[in-house]
């Protein structure tokens, strides 16, 4: 039985025909009994790469491919990866992780995904650019949601959203639900919650500015 409707995938299609570059999404996935969503995930991925020319899959088992896994840093599974391809179909990583499947309100912020690194803009305000260019260390964003959570989805961009302009941030949905020990090693009580590299967190979707301070302030960088 397939995931998307025809109305869905009508009206994915639709949103779609805004790519303009190529778009490769990389699944990782391992068929065991304890990974409820990996089934449901690889046919969601599946069908959604079927909906347009410009959107490509690949798909990898996270211990019989474990160079891939490696290369990638994956460590846990269902694991999407959207990831932009240059002129030679080669593969260039901006660090936009989906741990767990992007049901709910999650698959909007799949989609917007697509289209930021198919555009190749990101959406973010000029001043938020400029302070993105001071960081220089590796700033890991952990954004932990749950599918019927409304808010949610606009802390996850925003996380991508940073992934996407600055080599050195990579942003990760985590499904709290799915990945309870994470949920429970990182506290979560409500979500979105939003964990920066393990030792800054904050609760809530904040909009850009309020977004970014603990960000740059994780970074070392002053503001």
């Amino acid at each position: 039985m397939a995931i998307l409707s025809d109305d869905d995938k009508a009206a994915i299609r639709g949103r779609l025909q805004g790519m303009k570059k190529p778009v490769r999404l990389i699944f990782f996935t391992q068929q065991l009994a304890e990974c409820q969503y990996c089934i449901p995930t690889e046919e969601l991925v599946t069908e959604l790469a079927e909906l347009s020319d410009k959107l490509s899959l690949e798909k990898y088992n996270l211990v019989l491919d474990k160079e891939m896994s490696d290369m990638y840093a994956i460590d846990k599974i269902p694991a999407i990866i959207v990831a932009g391809l240059n002129e030679k179909d080669e593969v260039v990583d901006y660090g936009i992780r989906f741990f767990g499947i992007p049901s709910g309100y999650e698959f909007a912020s799949l989609l917007e995904d697509i289209l930021m690194i198919s555009t190749g803009e990101s959406g973010l305000s000029d001043s938020t650019k400029k302070a993105l260019e001071k960081i220089d260390t590796p700033i890991d964003i952990k954004v932990f949601v749950t599918p019927t959570c409304p808010y949610c989805p606009q802390a996850v961009l925003m996380a991508h959203k940073l992934a996407f302009q600055s080599e050195h941030i990579v942003g990760h949905m985590i499904e709290a639900s799915e990945f309870p020990h994470l949920s429970n090693k990182y506290g979560v009580m409500a979500v979105p919650k939003v964990v920066i590299n393990d030792s800054n967190s904050f609760e809530g979707a904040l909009p850009e500015e309020a977004f970014i301070m603990p960000v740059l302030q994780t970074a070392g960088v002053k503001v």
